[in-house]
């Protein structure tokens, strides 16, 4: 990014659209940051501020949502987190960040267009802790090579089919931990600049006005409607990472 105005508008702008989706929905803040942010950042730089600002927003969300936690449900997700985070920031540092993002895209594109066109589905139900672990594992990797933390625990859920509320208080939780593990990983590699503390402090006070708007606007949501919306931001979010 080399500071002209209009740069600086766009990442303004796309900073406060992802913080808006993000308190409205409960995840999605880096899928549309980084829609724009990768025209004008290095991927590196995208990943760090897409961390650094999904730790706000989510934390904040999660700290409204504490009393309602289900630890005996969030820990296997964590747990896989953990080991899977490392392995993303480490293909992050030798990979083709391209194609990692272009493949996430393709899968979110698939996945959200056979759920809007198939409205009525089994809820999984098999498998438990073991696979909720393994979906954290990935969870983690895509975390750690791109800074989106919650992509695959926020389908997750809903295949689960929890309601939202329930939906916000797993996939919300579970994306602060990768985001704080990915922030630690990537902050042990060095890979924190200057030019990156300036970024993420210009976009701070749009971050903060776009998710107050967002958390009003949940509350007016039903169970078809906040499905639709996740759906909806997938789908999108998809297109704009293959594009």
């Amino acid at each position: 990014m080399d500071g002209s105005s209009l740069e600086l508008l766009l990442f303004l702008c796309a900073t406060f659209a992802g913080a808006l989706v993000a308190g409205l929905s409960g995840f999605a803040f880096g899928l549309v940051a980084a829609s724009v942010w990768l025209y004008i950042l290095t991927p590196l730089q995208t990943a760090t501020l897409i961390i650094a600002f999904g730790l706000i927003v989510q934390g904040y969300s999660v700290w409204k949502l504490r009393r309602a936690l289900d630890w005996k449900r969030l820990w296997p997700f964590v747990l896989g987190a953990a080991v899977g985070v490392p392995v993303g920031v480490t293909i992050l540092t030798w990979a083709n960040p391209a194609h990692v993002r272009s493949g996430v895209g393709a899968f979110l594109v698939l996945y959200s267009l056979y759920a809007l066109f198939r409205p009525t589905f089994t809820p999984v139900k098999a498998g438990g802790a073991t696979i909720d672990a393994g979906v954290g594992f990935l969870n983690g990797v895509i975390g750690g090579v791109t800074g989106l933390a919650g992509i695959l625990v926020t389908i997750w859920c809903g295949l689960r089919g929890w309601p939202k509320d329930v939906q916000r208080t797993v996939f919300q939780p579970v994306a602060v931990a990768t985001f704080v593990m990915g922030a630690l990983w990537i902050g042990a590699k060095g890979a924190i600049t200057a030019d990156i503390v300036k970024l993420f402090l210009i976009g701070l006070p749009a971050l903060l006005a776009g998710t107050w708007l967002g958390l009003r606007l949940f509350g007016r949501l039903n169970e078809a409607g906040f499905r639709k919306v996740v759906l909806v931001l997938l789908l999108a979010s998809g297109i704009a990472l293959v594009v």
